[in-house]
């Protein structure tokens, strides 16, 4: 679900056209946290009904909050707690319709209710995960999971 100001065509069209957007921001630019920084804000400005989406970095064995767009956040995930260190550490999408549900939730915005995440992965090796929250239950479907995955996909090729 896009913000309707911004985007008229159907769902699957709109997340294209943000895949194609993202290419243009990030292209000649090799600075990681200048692009991470560029697709939170992307996601942040085209997603409705979402209080939060940024990026957790792989770093000596834990997620490392990277860059964001919403509430301050949790600073490290140990890989063993939440919805991000389960993405990370089974390397697969994790959408969750009710946190509240999810054994071992960390509550960093107490307004999420639903979450997804998707792992970010560059030749095998994990650089951390693309994480959304959303105040509302049930916020997240396939399509969402399908498109999502592969902004992830194409940010990590350009990353």
């Amino acid at each position: 679900m896009f913000h309707t100001e911004a985007y008229e065509g159907s769902r699957e069209q709109n997340y294209e056209s943000v895949i194609r957007q993202l290419e243009a921001l990030l292209e000649g630019e090799m600075d990681r946290i200048a692009n991470l920084s560029n697709a939170s804000a992307l996601l942040n400005q085209f997603l409705d009904e979402i209080n939060w989406v940024g990026f957790y970095l792989y770093r000596d064995g834990e997620l490392v909050l990277g860059p964001f767009q919403g509430l301050p956040a949790c600073v490290r995930i140990p890989l063993n707690r939440g919805v991000c260190g389960k993405a990370a550490r089974d390397r697969s999408i994790v959408r969750v319709a009710n946190v509240h549900d999810f054994p071992g939730h960390i509550t960093c915005d107490a307004a999420s209710l639903s979450e997804i995440v998707i792992p970010l992965i560059n030749d095998g090796e994990l650089i951390g995960v693309l994480d959304i929250d959303s105040p509302k239950l049930e916020r997240f479907d396939e399509v969402d999971e399908l498109y999502l995955s592969r902004f992830a996909a194409r940010l990590c090729e350009l990353l």
